[in-house]
């Protein structure tokens, strides 16, 4: 059994649908390599290398849909996923129509980008200089320490019987620098991430960011239970969308799992606030000019100026809504069913720097963390009850640390209650993909803050 590679095991798939006389169907392939390597105090604690490949075969017979997957690129594969998804789909019984894209969309061309990846003895320097850089900022600096180095490809590629046949590829490389610090008493982490091309990181300035992060925690306090004026840092931001993204998904409105299921075309956000969805974001670390469904992608503002525009549609989402898709079709592996999913998805920058929104603010809260959005925040009902820490805001400059407060509100209403949007838009870094977050600060008056 000799193994193809995907140009090949197409041609095979292609010549099994036609002698069982399959018509209507799609072949998905996704390949993807990563490395990084680990470094504890000064020496390297592990290395990981993992490769996944894998095919998947979805047809339409007799009104019902089958699908096969497969790991193996070998011809009696490739007869395999045919016969196995002819069985599937005449075997389960359905309620839910599948869709097979057809040719006329107008695809985006982007840029050929260099794809290569570093060499592991390239990462395993950077990594190890990025940890001595790390301690020689501070002699608080303890072990705990950690640097890692990593970098990862990938392919996609759809092809179908309508004629659709297409192929995407990235790649990625990124660096995380973890500092503990201590102080005597108490021990404080601090984290930088960079992502991009590993030529253009600066291994100083990430070790001085991820260990300021940490001694700016250094003698902190609490303050009192209240209602506050809020300046929710561009993390915290982005930290909140990505929780509650679900919220724009029409798969979820259409099972009653979103707040704004029948608001298409309402104010549901301050008019400041205009929030993008874009698979060709400038700065993105993967592009995409096709969903996983072979669907065009494109640019769109899913809230415009606080009115909501769209939800985020596949085709069969589309098909019942009586809409076109927005090309957001999304696997989560080659094998799981189609979703829906978001790009790069990001609160758009106004006017005015983090300094404007502490004046404005007066006296109030600088949030810059959040923890336990897994337990603490609910996509259905927008509800969130979260642990924090940030600064205290006074006379409109950034004061001393706070911590053990916890932040509390709905996130719809937050949406609609933004009064400031600053120009500070930053990405989630650690979103290394093209389904990733973005937010400047914001400012918000009148959240409830449990403390003292």
């Amino acid at each position: 059994m000799n193994n193809m590679n995907y140009q090949e095991f197409k041609s095979a798939v292609i010549k099994y649908a036609a002698e069982n006389n399959i018509k209507d169907y799609e072949l998905y392939y996704s390949k993807s390599e990563e490395t990084s390597v680990e470094i504890f105090m000064t020496e390297v604690k592990g290395f990981n290398s993992a490769n996944n490949m894998g095919i998947c075969f979805r047809c339409n017979v007799d009104g019902q849909t089958g699908y096969a997957s497969t790991e193996n690129m070998t011809e009696e594969e490739a007869a395999s996923i045919v016969v196995r998804a002819i069985e599937n789909a005449k075997s389960l019984e359905s309620d839910s129509p599948s869709f097979i894209h057809t040719l006329g969309d107008t695809y985006a061309t982007l840029e050929k980008e260099d794809v290569t990846s570093p060499a592991a003895s390239e990462l395993v320097d950077f990594a190890l200089d990025l940890q001595k850089e790390i301690y020689a900022q501070d002699e608080r600096v303890i072990d705990g320490t950690q640097s890692i180095a990593g970098c990862g490809t990938s392919e996609r590629a759809i092809y179908n019987s309508n004629g659709i046949d297409l192929v995407d590829n990235s790649a990625v490389e990124y660096c995380y620098g973890y500092a503990i610090v201590s102080d005597g008493k108490e021990m404080y982490p601090g984290m930088k991430i960079a992502s991009g091309k590993m030529k253009d990181f600066e291994k100083a300035d990430i070790a001085k960011e991820a260990v300021k992060d940490a001694t700016d925690f250094i003698g902190y306090t609490s303050v009192p239970s209240g209602e506050y004026t809020v300046v929710f840092s561009n993390k915290v931001m982005c930290s909140l969308l990505g929780c509650y993204s679900s919220i724009f998904s029409a798969e979820a409105a259409q099972k009653g799992l979103s707040l704004l299921k029948d608001k298409v075309g309402e104010k549901v956000a301050a008019d400041i606030i205009t929030l993008t969805d874009d698979p060709l974001y400038k700065d993105a670390l993967e592009k995409a000019t096709f969903d996983d469904e072979g669907a065009a992608t494109y640019t769109k503002n899913v809230i415009e100026n606080g009115t909501f525009t769209t939800f985020l549609h596949n085709l069969a989402t589309a098909v019942k809504a009586g809409v076109k898709t927005t090309g957001n079709g999304y696997k989560a592996s080659y094998a799981a069913p189609v979703g829906v999913n978001h790009y790069s998805f990001y609160i758009n920058p106004v006017k005015g720097s983090l300094e404007d929104l502490f004046e404005e603010a007066g006296n109030g809260i600088y949030l810059t963390s959040v923890e336990g959005l897994h337990a603490g925040a609910n996509p259905i009902t927008g509800d969130f009850s979260l642990s924090s820490s940030g600064f205290k805001i006074e006379n409109g400059k950034k004061a001393g640390p706070i911590k053990g407060i916890t932040v509390s509100g709905n996130f719809v209403q937050l949406l609609k209650d933004i009064s400031s949007v600053g120009e500070d838009l930053k990405f989630n870094p650690g979103a290394l993909s093209a389904h990733r977050c973005g937010s400047p600060s914001v400012l918000v008056k009148g959240i409830t803050i449990a403390g003292e």
